[in-house]
This record gives structure tokens, C-alpha cells and sequence, in this order.
């Protein structure tokens, strides 16, 4: 800043801060003031017009670098996240003989997740994780005293997550290739429309179905236009749920061997999915379609022999949420054609799910919700209940989420019920996540479960069990 504006600015602050002095001279002594006012006013009038314009070209630079990339930052970022889970069956019985222990530790994972950021050209950025896990507890326990299946299943993994590339065509087209997650529906606890990722389900209950969905490898198309958005998505990877294995506690499956007929990864067997989506003030409304797989197998008879096969499925559905205030209200329905029994053979039914929900928010840093789904299976006969069909099947959950102690520590309960309250099943979790540090994460909690009246879940209510995690993010 040159010498004389600086003398400038001193002078009129000076001459500011003696005001009240000069105002107690005598009354003859205001014309000099004046005079002496003006002649600094004068002067100074172009000299702070030069020295603001300074001030305001320095705020101006300064703004223009911050949103300036920095010549070191990296066009890629590197993170991850390691974890050590574990958990505690207190309620199992002493095991029949040749039958697995489940009593005691019945996990001791570590896990390394890894997740690669890159900024490609223009507009365009890449995404890629991988998984590697081992669990201790098979060999702390003994190996020898599991099954082959479940060993193969769960004691280690290394596994490709999402990776993909997406960027923009045009100011209205986005393009998005590789392994990924499409989310549909507007449920966190139950599923209606979201079907297009398989899931996860060695360990029900355990977490939630965010951290259970599979990605798939698919290319996916958005086209954006006012307040709706079309998606229309090509499925190229044939994969379906994870399930537990023989041996494991929660194997709901046959007891004899069974063959399992998947279809090829083939431009045949291809599956598609088309989305539109509209996001208004206040509500938002979803319509799907799709032309998939059905990811529960059905059971299958030919030459004496039983066979696990997928049915090719059509679904039309929708969802929508409405805010009212405190108020979340929710909707789904979705409508099924192509589903195959073995007590029906050569015969394709129909399915409707309907889900309703509500979510409150009017407390302090909680959130309660209720959701109910129908499953109406059309033309129902009895002989399907042998296969575990019924006419309506009723699923319910029930959520509290609550955070404390600055948003440091987040506590869940979460109740799901499969089926009436006097012959189904289901589970129960209270969860509590604590932010240690900024890297770490202590979440820990109880698990319990109820066994139904039918099978396969009669036994289920022996799994209850407390875990532990701890994580390290970085």
C-alpha cells in the first residue's frame, strides 16, 4: 500500500476518534473546523475510493484462488478403513453329535476396505474398493469342527465393491459404467421396489440394509429434465443373494444336497430396469419398471431329482414420500409376474407388495419410524403352504434413532417382524455407534432373535448374540 493513502487513513481515523474533543470548543471555532474538514474530506475522497477498490481487488483474488484447484492437490485420493468385528453367542444349547458349536466367540473378523477416488477428463471421475476379511474364530474354535461349506463361505474373502466411471455427455446426460448399487424405493428397513441388488444375508439382522446390498455390474443412463429425471439401466451380471451354508446357524436350506441352475452371464439373459423419477416441493414420486431375475430360488422336480432354479420376473412399481411437517409419510407398491412353485408346476402367478410407513422427527434429535408391507400372493392354493407360501405375508419394522453427546454417540433399536405376531419370526437390535475419535468408532450392541412356528425358522431364537466392533477409518 503506497505511503500517502496510508497517511490518509491514519489522519481521518485521528481526526474520527478527537470528534468529541472538537465538539467542546467554543462555537466561533466551528467554521475553521468545517474548513479543516473539508479540505481533509477532499483529499481523502479519492484516496479511500483507491484504497477500498484495493481492498476489494485483494477480497476478489483471493476468492478467485480459493476455488482454484491447488497446484499440488492429487487427482486421486486414496482411503479406507480397518475393522475388527466380533460377536458372542450366549444362547445357543450344547450342539448334537457331528452337529457344529455355535456356543461362545462365533466371530473374530478383521477387514481392510479400500477405496480409490480418481478425477478423470472434464467432467468425468472413476470409483473402486475392494474387500479383504479373515475371521480367527475357525481356527481359535478349530477348523475341524465346521463344515467345508461354511469355511468356504465366511472365513475369508476378497471381493471387487463398486467400480465404475461416470461422467456427463451433455448439460442434461450422465453416463455411469461398471459395478454399482441402484437404490430404489424410499424404505431403510423393508424391501418393495428396491430389487435390483442382490443382498447379503449370511447374518440377518446384524446391520442394515444399506450395508447389505451387492453391487452389480450394469450401464446406467440419467437423463435430466426440470424437476424429473429418467434412468434406464442394463444389467450384464448374473449374481444373486449371499445365503448361509450348511453348518452355519442360520442355514435355512434343505438337509439333503441339492443342485442350484443359475443362468449364464449370456446377452440373453441380460436384465433391464427403467426409472423416473420426480422431486417436488414438499413430495417426491417414483415409477419403475424392470425385467429381472428373481433372486429367491424355487424349488424345482425333474427325473427324481430337485433342482434350485430362478424365475424370469416383470415388475411395475412405484413409491412416493409426502412431508407434513414433522411428518414423513411413505408408499410403496410393486407388482410381480412370472413366479414359480413346485407344487404348480408349468403355472406362472402373480404377486402384489404393498408398504405403508411413517416417520416422525418432531423430537430432539430422534427419529421414529413404522413401516407395514403386504405380500398378496394371486390364486393361491394350499398345496403352496408346503413351500412356505401363504396367501399374505406380513412383514413390520420399527425403528428409534437417536443421537447424544454432540452427535458423538448414535444409538439404534431396530425391530422387524416376518409374519403375524403369533406364528412368525423375527429379530431385534439395539445398536450404539460412539465417534472416539475422528478415525475411530466403537459400535457395539445386543442382537436377539425369535423363533416362528414354521419352518425353517423354529430354531432361529437360539442365535441371540453381543457384538462388538471397533474401526479405524483413514
Amino acid at each position: 500500500m503506497p505511503v500517502n493513502r496510508l497517511i490518509v487513513l491514519l489522519l481521518i481515523l485521528y481526526t474520527g476518534g478527537c470528534t468529541p474533543l472538537l465538539a467542546a470548543e467554543p462555537k466561533n471555532s466551528s467554521a475553521e473546523l468545517d474548513a479543516i474538514m473539508d479540505g481533509f474530506e477532499e483529499a481523502a475522497e479519492p484516496e479511500m475510493e483507491m484504497l477500498l477498490n484495493d481492498f476489494s481487488d485483494e477480497a476478489e483474488q483471493a476468492a478467485h484462488h480459493a476455488d482454484m484447484p491447488s497446484p499440488s492437490s492429487a487427482p486421486w485420493q486414496l482411503n479406507g478403513a480397518l475393522t475388527l468385528s466380533s460377536s458372542y453367542n450366549y444362547a445357543h444349547s450344547a450342539p448334537a453329535a457331528n452337529e457344529t458349536d455355535h456356543r461362545g466367540l462365533s466371530r473374530l473378523r478383521g477387514s481392510l476396505r479400500l477405496e480409490l477416488k480418481v478425477d478423470l477428463i472434464n467432467s468425468w471421475r472413476g470409483y473402486a474398493e475392494t474387500n479383504l476379511s479373515h475371521d480367527l474364530v475357525y481356527k481359535i474354535q478349530g477348523r475341524s469342527g465346521y463344515t467345508r461349506e461354511q469355511l468356504d463361505s465366511q472365513e475369508s474373502e476378497s471381493v471387487l465393491g463398486e467400480a465404475w466411471v461416470q461422467g456427463s455427455l451433455t448439460r442434461s446426460l450422465d453416463l455411469k459404467l461398471g459395478r454399482q448399487l441402484a437404490v430404489w424405493g424410499k424404505s431403510d428397513n423393508l424391501r418393495v421396489t428396491d430389487v435390483l441388488n442382490p443382498m447379503d444375508l449370511r447374518e440377518p439382522g446384524l446391520v442394515d440394509i444399506e450395508d447389505l446390498r451387492l453391487p452389480l455390474t450394469m450401464a446406467r443412463a440419467d437423463y435430466y429434465r426440470g424437476d424429473w429425471n429418467l434412468s434406464a439401466l442394463i444389467i450384464q451380471e448374473i449374481r444373486f443373494n449371499k445365503t448361509a451354508q450348511p453348518g452355519s446357524d442360520f442355514y435355512t436350506g434343505l438337509s439333503y444336497p441339492v443342485i442350484k441352475n443359475s443362468p449364464n452371464q449370456s446377452s440373453s439373459n441380460l436384465e433391464y430396469a427403467v426409472a423416473l423419477n420426480g422431486l417436488f416441493s414438499g413430495w417426491d414420486l417414483s415409477l419403475y419398471w424392470a425385467r429381472l431375475f428373481d433372486d429367491q430360488p424355487h424349488q424345482k422336480m425333474a427325473n427324481g431329482t430337485t433342482t434350485f432354479e430362478h424365475s424370469r420376473l416383470t415388475m411395475l412399481g412405484s413409491a412416493a414420500n409426502i412431508a407434513l411437517g414433522n411428518w414423513l409419510l411413505k408408499g410403496e407398491i410393486a407388482h410381480f409376474r412370472g413366479l414359480e412353485f413346485l407344487a404348480t408346476p408349468g403355472q406362472k402367478k402373480q404377486r402384489t407388495d404393498l408398504l405403508l410407513g411413517v416417520e416422525y422427527t418432531g423430537f430432539d434429535d430422534t427419529t421414529l419410524t413404522l413401516e407395514i408391507v403386504e405380500r398378496h400372493l394371486h390364486s393361491y392354493v394350499p398345496a403352496l403352504a408346503a413351500e412356505g407360501a401363504e396367501r399374505s405375508e406380513w412383514q413390520t419394522a420399527l425403528r428409534y434413532a437417536g443421537e447424544f453427546m454432540h452427535a458423538r454417540l448414535q444409538v439404534t433399536l431396530l425391530a422387524l417382524l416376518f409374519g403375524t405376531p403369533e406364528e412368525g419370526w423375527g429379530v431385534a437390535r439395539l445398536q450404539g455407534d460412539y465417534e472416539w475419535t475422528e478415525s475411530i468408532r466403537l459400535i457395539g450392541g445386543i442382537v436377539a432373535y425369535h423363533s416362528g412356528d414354521k419352518r425353517p425358522f423354529t430354531r432361529i431364537g437360539d442365535n441371540d448374540r453381543l457384538f462388538l466392533d471397533v474401526k479405524y477409518s483413514f
